[in-house]
């Protein structure tokens, strides 16, 4: 019996490990996060290839931009959990 209870306990708590991350996946401040990531490379990129034209490196911008939208900024997100849980 002690074993169905610890067994229950632990999908209760994969249960709400799984909701928290649907909800991360889904947060306005995971998208703004990823905008705002995405910005500063953009301006970065713009500045460098004003300066030097090269294709190699224009390949580059979508390469970043999809690494960026994949990330899954730790920092920010358990700032953001914390934030959720209270």
């Amino acid at each position: 019996m002690d074993s169905l209870k610890q067994e229950i306990e632990i999908i209760k708590k994969r249960n709400k490990r799984v909701e928290l991350d649907k909800r991360w996946e889904t947060s306005f401040t995971r998208r703004l996060c990823i905008c705002i990531l995405t910005y500063i490379v953009v301006v970065i990129y713009t500045y460098v290839i004003s300066k030097i034209s090269n294709i190699f490196l224009s390949s580059l911008v979508p390469v970043i931009g999809f690494g960026l939208s994949t990330l899954s900024l730790k920092g920010i997100r358990k700032i953001w959990e914390n934030l959720i849980n209270k």
